[in-house]
């Protein structure tokens, strides 16, 4: 079983579950089934479809705006794969102010980068460096945490997060 997009009453993304959990939201009359994943979970009496969207059946307040966590994962995605100095496949992440001169472990300093370019640029600061970074690394957008939650994102759960890009150009 694979996981679940679960959608507030109003049809905004909330969060990604275990399809377990969507099955037992759906069962318990919690949630509406949305689209199915295409799989079935039997019991002794009754078969379930496996949700891949489910709708919550009463609206719930979120208090806060949900920021996406750093991860080596979502900073690769942001970065498209690749380097941010040289432009071929990223293999690690480079703290464009490196932690031992006092920067920080967040979205706007970390970026994908090569191997070569990463070990090329060691703990130095890039004005020290005949590197260049073409572009100011970002924090993603609102919605860029359902990329961190599933490796890839199935077609049948676009429409409910087109309004908002997944990551920034």
């Amino acid at each position: 079983m694979g996981r679940a997009l679960v959608l507030n009453a109003s049809y905004e993304p909330l969060c990604v579950v275990p399809a377990r959990r969507a099955v037992v939201l759906v069962l318990s009359e919690k949630a509406d089934l949305v689209h199915d994943s295409g799989e079935v979970v039997h019991s002794e009496r009754m078969s379930v479809a496996v949700p891949s969207v489910i709708r919550l059946r009463y609206y719930v307040r979120v208090p806060f705006q949900r920021n996406t966590a750093l991860s080596r994962r979502a900073v690769f995605h942001r970065d498209d794969f690749t380097c941010q100095y040289c432009g071929s496949a990223a293999e690690s992440i480079d703290h464009v102010v490196p932690r031992s001169r006092g920067g920080a472990h967040e979205w706007t300093n970390v970026v994908a980068a090569c191997r070569r370019c990463n070990a090329g640029k060691g703990d130095r600061m890039l004005a020290e460096t005949s590197m260049v970074l073409p572009r100011r690394p970002v924090a993603p957008r609102e919605l860029s945490w359902v990329i961190v939650a599933v490796p890839e994102v199935p077609d049948h759960w676009q429409p409910y997060l087109e309004p908002a890009r997944l990551m920034p150009a």
